[in-house]
């Protein structure tokens, strides 16, 4: 797909990230493409939320839109996706239940799961798995016309594996907690596995056209375990996969 972007207009949120003064603080919301836009619905229709993430078409124009709604108020696009697309990537069934949220029809139980082993052994094609949002975040790019900088994303591994083993949310995260206290070695395993897909996800999205990329950390997941036991298993997170992350953006970084 073309990398012919246009020079961007609005750079307030890029000098914030880099330390520079601005007039303002930038402004931007996690989740502002959804379903409190009248336009999102008509554009969604009756597609399954998933499959308007997998559609980069229709990915592309729901980031759009926000951006089109609030023209000179909001200084980044997050790209339509979830941090969900991770699991499926790996092999698992993720499905959005209307009203509900998020749902893993079958999730981890014991890492004697035949489902476990699948996940660890599987060599991911990240590039080809994830394939959909690359084109969306390219799409995006030229839609947006240089107006604001785009973000993208991914869950945290911590994040995922609470989702993966709890089936999708919760409030008392029993399992997760039985999990990791019966299977530390396992879990750290795991979280590996989970880490090094995110990093070459989120490098792959840089590559694609993302100006900025952001590692998601659910604070009710984050709440969980005791702050000894969560840096343990947060280690496996943004701050230990960020410099493999620049070495492998470093080049693309410059271009943008």
């Amino acid at each position: 797909m073309p990398r012919d972007f246009a020079p961007l207009k609005n750079d307030r949120l890029l000098r914030a990230a880099r330390g520079e003064k601005v007039d303002r603080p930038p402004i931007w919301v996690m989740r502002q493409a959804g379903r409190y836009l009248p336009q999102y619905h008509e554009r969604k229709g009756t597609k399954d939320f998933f499959d308007c993430c997998r559609d980069p078409e229709t990915a592309s124009d729901l980031t759009v839109q926000p951006i089109d709604e609030y023209d000179g108020l909001i200084d980044a696009a997050i790209i339509f996706s979830d941090i969900l697309v991770i699991p499926q990537a790996l092999g698992m069934e993720v499905v959005m239940v209307d009203k509900k949220g998020p749902h893993f029809p079958d999730p981890l139980k014991t890492p004697n799961d035949k489902q476990y082993q699948q996940i660890m052994d599987l060599d991911v094609d990240v590039k080809v798995s994830l394939d959909y949002v690359y084109k969306a975040i390219t799409m995006t790019r030229t839609k947006l016309n240089g107006r604001v900088p785009l973000f993208g994303f991914c869950g945290a591994p911590w994040t995922l594996l609470c989702y993966m083993v709890e089936g999708g949310g919760s409030k008392m995260f029993k399992d997760i907690k039985t999990w990791v206290y019966q299977y530390p070695e396992q879990s750290k395993a795991l979280l590996q596995k989970i880490a090094e897909v995110c990093v070459e996800y989120l490098a792959l999205q840089v590559e694609a056209g993302a100006q900025v990329t952001v590692s998601v950390v659910a604070i009710n997941c984050a709440t969980v375990l005791t702050p000894s036991r969560l840096f343990k298993y947060s280690i496996l997170g943004p701050e230990s996969f960020l410099p493999q992350l620049s070495k492998l953006c470093l080049s693309r970084i410059l271009n943008i």
